[in-house]
C-alpha cells in the first residue's frame, strides 16, 4: 500500500507535465503570432494617428494681411480641382473646392516642435508671410528663420531651417478625405503643381 502511494505520489507529477504538453498544439502558435501581429498593427495605426493628429487639417480661413490674392488664378475660388499630394492621410486623390488662391514663395522646412518630440523635416508649406521679419525679398535654403503659424503642434514660434523655396500660386482648400471623417475646411496649404482638373 505504502509502495503504491509513493508511486502515485511520483507518477502524478510526470503525468501532468505530459498532459501540458499535449495541450499545448501547434495550432496555438499561430494564433499567437496573428495576435501579435494584430497588436502590432494597431499600435502602429495609433501611432500614425497621433503623428497625423499634430496637424490642423482645418482652419479658420484666416490669412496674413499681407499676403496677396492671385488675380486670374488656375484654379479659382469656388472651383473643384483634384489634390494629387498626400501631405496627410486621405489627401492624394480627393476632390477639392478651392476656398482661396494666392500669390507668393511657398518653403519646405525643418524645425523642432516648441513642445518638445523629434525634429519635423521638410514640412510642406510655409508661406513668406508665416515667416516672423521675413522682409520683401524670398529666401534662400539653407537660411534659419522663426515660424509665425501653428499648422501643427509646436511649430509657432519655433525656429526652422528653409529647405527649399519656390514661387508660386498656393491655394486654401476643403475637401472631404478618401480615407473618410470629417470635411477638412480651409486646409492651408496645396501649391498649384499638386492641384489637377477635375476629369
Amino acid at each position: 500500500m505504502r509502495l503504491k502511494k509513493v508511486l502515485m505520489s511520483v507518477l502524478l507529477p510526470f503525468s501532468l507535465i505530459a498532459l501540458t504538453a499535449c495541450g499545448q498544439g501547434n495550432d496555438e502558435s499561430p494564433s499567437k503570432e496573428s495576435s501579435n501581429t494584430e497588436m502590432n498593427s494597431e499600435t502602429t495605426e495609433e501611432n500614425n494617428s497621433e503623428s497625423h493628429g499634430e496637424m490642423n487639417h482645418s482652419s479658420s480661413g484666416k490669412v496674413p494681411e499681407d499676403l496677396n490674392s492671385t488675380k486670374n488664378p488656375t484654379y479659382e475660388v469656388g472651383s473643384k480641382a483634384k489634390i494629387t499630394t498626400d501631405h496627410m492621410p486621405g489627401m492624394e486623390g480627393a476632390e477639392a473646392t478651392v476656398s482661396g488662391a494666392y500669390t507668393t514663395t511657398v518653403y519646405t522646412i525643418s524645425y523642432t516642435p516648441t513642445t518638445g518630440g523629434e525634429r519635423v523635416e521638410d514640412h510642406k508649406w510655409v508661406i513668406h508671410e508665416e515667416i516672423k521679419n521675413a522682409g520683401d525679398e524670398p529666401l534662400e535654403p539653407g537660411d534659419e528663420v522663426t515660424i509665425n503659424a501653428s499648422h501643427m503642434k509646436g511649430m509657432d514660434g519655433a525656429t526652422a531651417k528653409i529647405d527649399s523655396a519656390q514661387k508660386t500660386t498656393v491655394y486654401m482648400v476643403d475637401y472631404v478625405p478618401t480615407t473618410g471623417g470629417k470635411k477638412v475646411t480651409n486646409h492651408k496649404w496645396v501649391t498649384e503643381s499638386e492641384l489637377a482638373p477635375i476629369q
